[in-house]
């Protein structure tokens, strides 16, 4: 089975409101799943409901074919989570937490406990104090706790929250890491959309309430059109011969450079029609968008001035 999670048309009505609208999509072993969208447009209720924490109004979710609704406890045995903050023991060991959360699931052996401890690579810490522990360290125990019994699907709300480079770029590459080796299905929540860019294959927006688009993360921040930096002598004359041509085309200019959303097939016709008008080009240069960029091209356009529903986050 590639397809681990099922989430089909999922709503969430609150107090007679619709905080989550009829939200479809899917996720496959083996792949990271970015879920992204404004503060209050609806990432944590939808979490919370896949992880069994808060009702379904409508719709269903699956874990490996098994209903959050109707066989609950086999669906959520494949699921290891963190919502929002991991919460250790402060007083206990790292591995005195680990010890007691495998109490909780049956058959996690001390073999399993230290095979995870050195996956999250916490083996020369895991016999201090969790109190004596960074916030990067606490992250990765939360991520041995989710691991201890094998889990299929990974759910993360905010697992870079608090953390310094070093620690973000840990939490990535362990991710990154389980998905490949171990065919997880790794889904993650955050706010930092260049660390989503780099750790994700796939992403899904939404915004009030509803899903506005899923992609991979490639197709979604470059798009069928890239822009285009055209460095030019003449850019008045340069901008009104292109509209010419092309009409349609919504045409950028900054001093003597132009912007332009082209298809790649279109730039040497464009280049000689510059030079037919006699107008140098200095440099054709494409301009590389990133996925903050097409994000917030995205919920721009879809939100207008309407105002995100409030979160139950």
């Amino acid at each position: 089975m590639d397809v681990l999670v099922e989430i089909q048309e999922v709503t969430k009505v609150i107090k007679g409101k619709t905080i989550i609208d009829s939200v479809s999509f899917d996720v496959k072993k083996g792949e990271v799943f970015g879920f992204l969208g404004p503060n209050g447009a609806g990432k944590t209720t939808t979490i919370r409901m896949l992880v069994g924490l808060i009702g379904i109004t409508s719709g269903d979710i699956k874990i490996l074919g098994s209903s959050i609704k109707t066989d609950f406890e086999k669906a959520v045995s494949h699921i290891g989570a963190i919502v929002e903050n991991p919460e250790m023991y402060k007083f206990l060991s790292g591995y005195q937490n680990l010890i007691h959360y495998a109490r909780m699931s049956k058959g996690v052996t001390k073999e399993k406990i230290d095979e995870t401890v050195e996956l999250v690579g916490l083996t020369d810490r895991i016999h201090d104090k969790v109190r004596t522990y960074s916030l990067g360290m606490r992250q990765r125990l939360g991520l041995a706790q989710c691991l201890l019994h094998d889990p299929k699907i990974l759910v993360l709300d905010e697992p870079t929250n608090g953390l310094d480079p070093a620690g973000i770029r840990e939490i990535r590459d362990h991710l990154r890491m389980l998905a490949r080796d171990r065919e997880m299905a790794v889904i993650v929540s955050s706010h930092l959309l260049s660390e989503m860019e780099m750790m994700c294959d796939r992403i899904g927006i939404i915004q009030n309430g509803k899903l506005i688009d899923v992609q991979h993360i490639s197709d979604f921040v470059q798009g069928k059109e890239k822009v285009y930096e055209v460095e030019v002598d003449d850019p008045d004359n340069a901008q009104i011969m292109l509209k010419d041509i092309y009409p349609e085309l919504p045409i950028q200019v900054t001093e003597n450079r132009m912007y332009l959303p082209l298809v790649r097939e279109r730039i040497p016709e464009m280049v000689k029609g510059l030079v037919r008008k006699d107008i140098n080009i200095f440099a054709v240069r494409e301009v590389t968008k990133t996925l903050e960029d097409r994000f917030l091209e995205v919920t721009e356009y879809k939100g207008g001035a309407e105002h995100a529903r409030t979160d139950s986050k």
